[in-house]
């Protein structure tokens, strides 16, 4: 080492040197190889490119991805939500711990777009997962803290593709709590799974139409003691009120089953449902229609996110001077709209 590297000066790069060599990144070939043998820290690595932000390693990332995908789409991919207090740790422990037990290999994903304001609630949960985040067939991921819901759900969905690469035939995607965060889940999975609780009312169930209308399939929790009687009256009013939506378009008809978390009760008949829906869903051949579908969706939404990116991105200057005169009625939104939209043209040949 030079006196310069041990002192700590500056490096050829202009960069302070801490006496600290960085070791330079496998190269795409390495990660992929890492990736198809399962190994764990070669696909965190990798989900840590897809997750970053700077181009080297986004391109890095998108070549280990387009590598990686052959070998994927091999798995069952469940969406799991339900409003907060419903149970859904507990409950994908238990639910995963069993999903292993019948000999699948599981990756817990999350998609947590309100983790930039509260930071997130991956510590809380593997916390309360602690058995299957120490299980050896379990893979437990967050998502990045201070991103959008589209940049979440987006990295997300490449995040899918090398865990099934790594040989993970089943996928949780899980929500935190319910709301706008569903319909990105329900654009990247095979089956929606939504959790209800017993007593919570409809107000707080979250039982809004569209997200009752998401779901492939419904579980009642904490269906044990003195609460059992209660939620099976939730798992058959819950049965009953979906006989009025609109008939899914896989020809699948929703169940409502009932479970405990703590005593085991109901798991094994969820996880029967779901062989039972993908079963229906690909001998009929809406589970390849349906993957067909997410990914025109996740083409368009991608190119929409890089087109506005690039349009506010050009058009800060221009964009913030019309939205004043907006703002005080001094132009209609219409005009500044087409204003704009004429502008970037004009930049973007320039």
């Amino acid at each position: 080492m030079s006196s310069e590297e041990q002192s700590g000066g500056i490096s050829s790069g202009g960069i302070r040197s801490t006496g600290i060599t960085r070791k330079a990144l496998p190269t795409p070939e390495e990660f992929v190889k890492g990736i198809l043998s399962g190994d764990r820290v070669m696909l965190s690595r990798a989900i840590t490119l897809v997750e970053s932000s700077l181009p080297s390693h986004k391109e890095l990332a998108e070549k280990i991805i387009d590598a990686c995908l052959p070998h994927s789409g091999n798995s069952i991919r469940v969406g799991i939500t339900g409003i907060p207090g419903v149970g859904k740790s507990t409950f994908i422990e238990s639910f995963g711990m069993y999903t292993i037990s019948q000999g699948k290999k599981l990756a817990v994903l999350t998609i947590d777009p309100s983790s930039q304001i509260s930071g997130g609630s991956i510590l809380g949960d593997k916390t309360r997962m602690s058995e299957l985040s120490r299980n050896d067939s379990a893979f437990i991921r967050p998502s990045p803290s201070g991103e959008s819901l589209g940049g979440v759900a987006r990295k997300t969905r490449e995040t899918i593709y090398l865990c099934e690469a790594a040989g993970f035939d089943t996928i949780f995607v899980e929500t935190v709590g319910v709301g706008q965060s569903e319909t990105a889940v329900h654009s990247m999975v095979d089956l929606f799974l939504l959790l209800l609780i017993a007593g919570a009312g409809d107000e707080l169930q979250g039982i809004k139409r569209g997200i009752m209308e998401m779901a492939d399939l419904f579980a009642v929790t904490k269906a044990d003691g003195d609460n059992k009687t209660r939620a099976e009256l939730t798992r058959v009013e819950t049965q009953s009120a979906i006989h009025f939506f609109p008939a899914n378009e896989s020809g699948w008809i929703p169940k409502v089953l009932s479970c405990s978390s703590l005593s085991g009760a109901g798991i094994s008949e969820i996880w029967k449902q779901i062989e039972e829906y993908e079963k229906t869903l690909k001998s009929n051949g809406y589970f390849e229609t349906k993957r067909r579908n997410q990914a025109k969706y996740w083409l368009e939404e991608t190119v929409s996110e890089h087109l506005m990116g690039d349009f506010y991105t050009r058009m800060k200057d221009l964009y913030s001077d019309l939205e004043t005169k907006v703002s005080e009625h001094r132009i209609s939104s219409f005009q500044a709209a087409e204003n704009l939209v004429q502008e970037y043209r004009k930049r973007i040949q320039e």
